[in-house]
């Protein structure tokens, strides 16, 4: 298979200004099915389940599209499946559209911010949880756009005969579906867009590996059409550094979900600079772009497990770059970059750290940014140190050989120290957020949850080093006092909700404490 660096992509990028927004578009959009999706404060929302088909440019920087079957108007057709869910005839929303870019098929936007306190929406559901989103008046699209999950991608014969799919041609597909429900009043058949008037602003939203397609959306130019900007925000969970890898793929399969690990640290097409979150927003604005508001939420396992840190001092040395100022970012000390549930085949429990919160809060932050042009907090990151071996951190690839990651320092129990602190780091029941051997794919995203013994009888039987609970706590009230101050501090800077604090504390008060 070809492989494409991010400096050769880069070297073509500016065709897009040239080509690409002025011709590609949506040619028709398809709603197949229109059903109640429930009552929110808003009122009324329905669910829409379209096909959108569209074209692109064979003049696109987009590697082999010069290749592409062709329709009659000499350019390259797709189609994906489209989920709207959004305000009925009767409810008013808060005029945003949430485009969330599904990972590995999967819809997020639902168990980002819909997911419960102990409860999880599973990714990929559109069930309602809490309801935050359509509480808060939210349109949400979700827009399939990798390779055997909803999308048809353009395609053309390779030598040895056998078809190849455009897998890349999907930044351009995101592109145009989200301006498309953003901005549209119909198709180019005439038929109305659905969210024509309810929108006036869109924000992307990705996690984990849509979160570096939407970084890598942004760094190759793709958020611009028709001349203007197409995302004015956009939202990041667990995608500090690293890109994604696209190419001509020969199927059935995408070619987008290898990343690198601890049993392939060398996967090419992720760890490629620019990595740097300021070096990302530097070229975008030297292309002469208005560069988006960015919200990127980490956690402590991006570091350990995914080399975060390179999104801070970019693939040469261990150097901090500012944030730009159209950045904010957030580390959530002690938080797994998933939750799963079920039982562990790892050494340890899997991290149970409720991170939802975050997501809730950053999310109307972000919102408000966009529309109303009221900051967010400050970014919040906790210290870093070099990883050393036995911090069993992800170590820096071979092809960046000045490269140094680094990693969150831990405190005596095994927390990490700053950042975003929630109530369970404040007061811990246990060390959150630890590596977790074998670090496979599924041990070394989950995380682990270790709890501290509960008397000091318990921590001599098991030679735990950590102090026990009723050496923490002389009681449960002053555990209670300790997740009270760290709650109405977290509220009184914006980084939780109201109700989330009302949850948090409700949470904390049926914790069965030791006698």
């Amino acid at each position: 298979m070809r492989y494409f660096t991010i400096v050769t992509l880069l070297s073509i990028v500016g065709v897009v200004a040239q080509f690409g927004d002025a011709t590609a578009k949506v040619v028709r959009a398809e709603v197949l099915a229109r059903t109640p999706y429930g009552i929110f404060k808003p009122g009324e929302y329905v669910r829409l389940d379209m096909r959108v088909f569209g074209e692109i440019s064979p003049d696109e920087a987009i590697p082999d599209i010069s290749k592409a079957v062709r329709n009659s108007r000499g350019f390259v057709d797709y189609s994906t499946r489209v989920t709207v869910i959004m305000p009925g005839e009767s409810a008013r929303g808060n005029g945003t559209l949430l485009v969330d870019v599904p990972n590995r098929g999967r819809a997020i936007s639902a168990s980002l911010f819909n997911s419960p306190r102990n409860v999880l929406v599973p990714l990929g559901s559109f069930d309602h949880g809490t309801g935050f989103l359509q509480d808060y008046g939210f349109a949400v699209a979700t827009v399939a756009w990798e390779l055997g999950y909803g999308v048809e991608l353009p395609t053309f014969v390779e030598s040895d005969g056998k078809p190849r799919y455009l897998e890349y041609a999907t930044m351009a597909i995101v592109r145009d579906v989200a301006n498309y429900l953003s901005v549209a009043k119909a198709d180019d058949m005439g038929t109305s867009n659905p969210l024509a008037g309810k929108v006036g602003r869109s924000i992307a939203l990705g996690y984990s590996q849509t979160g570096r397609f939407l970084k890598t959306f942004l760094l190759r130019g793709f958020n611009v059409a028709e001349g203007r900007r197409v995302f004015s925000g956009i939202h990041i969970l667990g995608a500090a550094s690293g890109h994604i890898k696209l190419e001509s793929v020969p199927g059935p399969n995408s070619g987008a979900g290898n990343i690198p690990l601890f049993d392939d640290p060398e996967v090419r097409g992720v760890a490629e600079e620019p990595l740097a979150i300021a070096d990302i927003v530097a070229e975008v604005r030297k292309r002469g772009e208005v560069a988006p508001y960015i919200v990127f939420v980490n956690t402590t396992t991006d570091y350990f497990s995914l080399r975060a840190s390179f999104g801070r001092t970019g693939g040469d040395g261990s150097q901090e770059k500012p944030l730009p100022d159209n950045i904010r970012a957030y580390d959530i000390a002690g938080a797994s970059h998933g939750l799963s549930v079920g039982k562990s085949p790892c050494k340890y429990p899997f991290a149970i750290l409720d991170w939802h919160p975050v997501m809730r809060s950053t999310l109307l932050a972000l919102d408000r940014w966009v529309s109303k042009r009221v900051p967010p907090p400050a970014s919040d990151l906790m210290p870093l140190i070099a990883a050393t071996q036995d911090s069993m951190a992800l170590r820096a690839p071979a092809h960046l050989p000045n490269a140094a990651t680094l990693v969150p320092a831990l405190d005596g129990d095994g927390n990490a120290v700053g950042g975003v602190r929630l109530p369970d780091m404040e007061a811990p029941l246990g060390t959150h957020g630890g590596q977790n051997p074998p670090l496979s794919f599924q041990c070394a995203l989950a995380s682990s949850y270790r709890a501290f013994p509960k008397t000091k009888g318990e921590r001599e039987a098991q030679t735990d080093s950590r102090a026990a609970l009723l050496e923490r706590y002389k009681d449960k009230n002053e555990y209670l006092n300790r997740i009270r101050m760290a709650v109405r501090s977290l509220e009184k800077r914006g980084l939780i909700l109201s109700e989330d604090a009302a949850v948090l504390m409700h949470s904390a008060a049926e914790v069965v404490f030791p006698k």
